[in-house]
């Protein structure tokens, strides 16, 4: 067996954590990576911490949180990018093509400029409530449409203009220049608000998720192949193909309403991942997928 898939993944958790490490110390605040690690461990119960209460905090409190929610919602928007690009055969698809987005940048402008909710709904909800009724929509137009890939994109882009127009609307007629300056930086995508509560809620359903799509990385390879050529190798195409846009569409809508739109990452990291380990969806590494040829044949090895 080869190493490069274990070069690979070591590599890459190393350059994570690394990159995590460094992160945390940008800032204002003149913060060390030893500072990083004496916090952490001492948050872990590894030892007693030497910092002063103030920079541990800023640590631990408030950089912490941001630097690994950021890292969860990268994770979690390159599996949703790599699993609708295979899924409707369009290597420009990303985890906002359904319209999920747009529905929760409109649930949470509701919440902010026209106060729905009372006050009793958050940002965060609001916008996770817009996403998922952006992502019925599609499923029922596209339903309506005779439910083929062509047409669940069709109906994703419909509904993504549709939200992204009552969102404008609503922003220029009902909102003072304060609440206008508010709802666009959170749009254009923010972790200032970051806690760890939002860092947990969104690596568990990231987990989920990821359990749930390798255990479809095979189906997914034989959607590269088309859908006709799919259902004869007995995949059961229209229940995968909706078990995985919704389980994509619910990932997307947790990230989206704790991080806001952060778009490009979903498109742009599969692509990259896999110039590094081949288009193969278990590990998305080089090697053999069991299927070959055209028309849908199919081989072992």
């Amino acid at each position: 067996m080869s190493a490069r898939p274990l070069v690979l993944t070591s590599g890459g958790l190393v350059a994570l954590f690394a990159s995590i490490a460094v992160a945390v110390t940008i800032g204002p605040a003149d913060i060390s990576t030893g500072d990083v690690w004496a916090s952490v461990a001492a948050h872990l119960g590894l030892g007693e911490s030497t910092l002063a209460p103030l920079r541990d905090g800023i640590v631990w409190d408030l950089r912490m949180p941001r630097t690994l929610l950021a890292a969860v919602c990268g994770a979690g928007l390159a599996v949703c990018g790599a699993v609708m690009q295979s899924l409707l055969r369009n290597p420009l698809a990303d985890p906002f093509v359904l319209g999920v987005s747009s529905g929760a940048s409109t649930g949470a402008v509701a919440v902010v400029v026209l106060g729905v909710g009372g006050g009793v709904v958050s940002l965060s909800a609001g916008a996770f409530l817009g996403a998922l009724l952006s992502f019925a929509l599609v499923l029922a137009l596209s339903h309506a449409l005779g439910g083929s890939t062509d047409r669940v994109v069709l109906s994703g882009v419909a509904v993504m203009q549709l939200f992204s127009a009552l969102t404008s609307f609503t922003v220029l007629t009902s909102a003072d220049a304060e609440t206008t300056r508010g709802v666009l930086f959170w749009l254009l995508g923010s972790l200032t608000g970051a806690d760890w509560e939002q860092v947990l809620l969104c690596t568990v359903v990231l987990a989920v998720v990821l359990v749930v799509c390798l255990g479809h990385a095979r189906t997914l390879d034989a959607f590269a192949f088309g859908e006709e050529a799919a259902a004869g190798l007995g995949v059961r195409v229209a229940r995968t193909r909706v078990v995985l846009l919704c389980v994509t569409a619910l990932l997307t809508a947790v990230l989206v309403s704790c991080a806001g739109a952060i778009g490009f990452v979903g498109l742009v990291l599969p692509h990259a991942t896999r110039v590094l380990t081949g288009a193969g969806h278990t590990r998305l590494r080089v090697r053999r997928p069991g299927l070959r040829g055209r028309g849908g044949r199919a081989s072992r090895h």
